[in-house]
């Protein structure tokens, strides 16, 4: 497996209320990128404050690191995080062709939602929250009307995946992600998630807390917006949840 990088700690407990809440814990003494990993969390949450189902066996993960470079740059980190999160399960799992990138957040695996991430910021620094369903999936009666299917990738693959085995991947694979991003910028990073992006060239639909855009999922700008082409043109989406 992937050796741990430089640079970055490593800090595995057992139980958790949440690695964010343990990150905002850890802030004040933050000497370097931290990743944090709970065997198991007893309050857990995802996007706009939902509740995140993440049993034992399942990943719960948070990076926490210096805010570098503006808010927009920070914001971009959702797509080296995604990336990194891509190349983890294909060295978990050797099966490249059955994952896929869903902006804004989400990792598909055989077109259900396998893995999500939240990035909140926390003074100086920033917060990327990691949760992925490697030995068990939520039922369809815990996730919102519409959302994708839920899947594990122990039910997917058959492949038995530790969350230790799994952090090393990913811390590996983050670090070599984030240092090709602080050289060259975005534009490598958005070239490469578009390569493995689900839906492109489909139409898809945008929901925000106040309207909803349907067009064909064109492209992802030089700002990480979605770009969807409806019959008045083209549109930029800077946040949304998206569905097929």
């Amino acid at each position: 497996m992937a050796e741990w990088p430089h640079g970055y700690t490593r800090h595995v407990f057992d139980t958790l209320d949440s690695t964010l809440s343990e990150a905002a814990r850890m802030a004040p003494g933050l000497q370097g990128p931290a990743w944090i990993l709970a065997q198991e969390q007893t309050a857990a949450r995802g996007r706009r404050g939902r509740a995140w189902s993440t049993p034992r066996g399942n990943f719960a993960g948070t990076l926490i690191m210096r805010m570098r470079g503006s808010p927009a740059d920070a914001a971009l980190r959702s797509f080296v995080a995604s990336l990194a999160l891509y190349e983890a399960f294909i060295e978990v799992t050797g099966q490249a062709d059955a994952f896929a990138l869903k902006w804004p957040n989400d990792v598909l695996l055989n077109g259900g939602k396998v893995a999500g991430i939240l990035l909140e910021s926390l003074g100086s620094n920033l917060v990327i929250g990691i949760g992925v369903n490697l030995a068990h999936a939520p039922t369809p009666e815990q996730v919102e009307q519409g959302a994708v299917t839920p899947v594990s990738v122990l039910g997917e693959t058959g492949v038995s995946v530790a969350p230790e085995v799994f952090l090393d991947a990913l811390a590996a694979a983050y670090a070599r992600i984030e240092a090709q991003f602080t050289t060259y910028g975005f534009s490598p990073i958005r070239t490469a998630w578009l390569s493995r992006a689900a839906r492109i060239g489909e139409v898809v639909r945008a929901r925000t807390m106040r309207d909803e855009t349907v067009g064909v999922f064109e492209d992802v700008d030089a700002s990480g917006n979605l770009i969807l082409r409806t019959p008045k043109g083209a549109v930029a989406i800077t946040a949304a949840d998206v569905y097929f």
